[in-house]
């Protein structure tokens, strides 16, 4: 099994025991400046590339993703005593997975989505609210469509390191560093 199969197991036995937020990873992110910024994010795709997310293309973090090309990506399931980390590129979905996306999500998501400038300074919440009524008024239970600056990204893992909690703080660490389509693993000391 390669590490990102064994995320995406992981995954969904966190799912399947009920952790909050299973999906949420937190995205680190510099800026071409070298400042660092971390938030969470929620993981919408998980394959042998890596992991998707989407987001606001004019954001902070997207920003930084277009600039440097690069971000790291950590999940943490303390329930379970696992975490997972990712290092690699960054690319950005195609328009047509942003699209499926965007389009599964829940009606307020997606006007939520169509009227935040996210990242950016509003006069008030009570007027961003204001613009996500009139959306919805001025739609009218019509699809709602995507914003051209809404979608998604690929983080192309380059290195995999999944850990699990062990007694004594004997924890069980194996980094994978991936070389084309061959992973190579490492056990690391706790």
């Amino acid at each position: 099994m390669t590490p990102l199969e064994t995320l995406a197991a992981w995954l969904a036995e966190a799912e399947a025991a009920g952790v909050g937020e299973p999906a949420a990873m937190a995205l680190a992110t510099v800026s071409p400046a070298g400042v660092p910024s971390v938030r969470y994010v929620l993981c919408r795709g998980i394959d042998e590339r890596g992991v998707r997310f989407f987001t606001h293309y004019e954001s902070a973090k997207a920003r930084d993703l277009d600039a440097t090309g690069r971000a790291a990506a950590a999940f943490h399931w303390a329930a379970l005593k696992r975490q997972v980390r990712i290092e690699g590129r960054v690319v950005r979905a195609t328009g047509e997975e942003s699209d499926a996306y965007f389009h599964s999500r829940p009606r307020g998501n997606q006007l939520a989505g169509a009227v935040s400038p996210q990242s950016r300074p509003i006069a008030s919440l009570d007027d961003l609210r204001a613009r996500y009524r009139d959306l919805e008024t001025r739609l009218a239970g019509a699809p709602v469509p995507r914003p051209e600056e809404w979608g998604g990204y690929w983080l192309l893992a380059e290195s995999v390191e999944l850990w699990r909690a062990g007694p004594d703080r004997m924890h069980d660490r194996v980094r994978y560093e991936r070389q084309g389509a061959v992973w190579t693993g490492t056990r690391l000391a706790p």
